[in-house]
């Protein structure tokens, strides 16, 4: 977990920067690595007590604030929060029910990079594999890649019947592949 603390109007406290890193290391059982962790702590008008916390992780962010008369009162209300809203989301993944629909046949073949750098005529084939491709919406197929800890997923869609590939992009946003019916000349 990738945590940084930041003070805002108060001087920082090692205490206060190892308390919050106890209690972030707790919610770990909820969600995957990688896990960045934005905190920030601050005092306001010298009486109220401050605690930002912005979580992000395998293509979720999720946010808590909170504020008190009591710092570490602050940060605990805040990762309840953040927990809350993880149990949820643990919680809609585990109720999802695949709707049920065809399925298609797709052949996997992996091929030898060298036989490309050599200049073979025809690439040589390592492996293949037959597997099931299932039927389902975009939501589902992209809380499916969640689930099964995927960079992309091969799905069919439920409204068109064609083969298409979501995908995670770098900057944490999901893409979606959706081929395109052929032009007649």
């Amino acid at each position: 977990m990738n945590i940084s603390v930041t003070f805002r109007h108060m001087e920082a406290s090692e205490a206060v920067r190892a308390y919050v890193e106890e209690k972030l290391e707790k919610l770990k059982k909820y969600i995957d690595e990688p896990i960045d962790a934005q905190v920030v702590i601050g005092v306001s008008k010298k009486i109220r007590n401050t605690a930002e916390i912005v979580l992000q992780a395998r293509g979720i962010t999720i946010k808590g604030a909170e504020e008190s008369g009591d710092m570490y009162a602050s940060v605990d209300a805040a990762i309840d929060k953040i927990e809350r809203q993880l149990k949820r989301y643990k919680d809609k993944i585990k109720r999802h029910k695949p709707m049920s629909g065809p399925e298609r046949q797709v052949q996997k073949t992996v091929l030898a990079a060298e036989s490309f750098d050599e200049g073979h005529e025809e690439p040589i084939v390592i492996k293949k594999v037959n597997f099931a491709v299932k039927a389902m919406s975009v939501d589902e197929a992209v809380m499916q890649m969640d689930l099964l800890h995927k960079d992309f997923l091969v799905f069919v869609d439920n409204e068109s019947g064609d083969i298409s590939v979501v995908y995670r992009r770098s900057d944490g946003n999901f893409g979606l592949i959706v081929p395109q019916p052929l032009k007649k000349s």
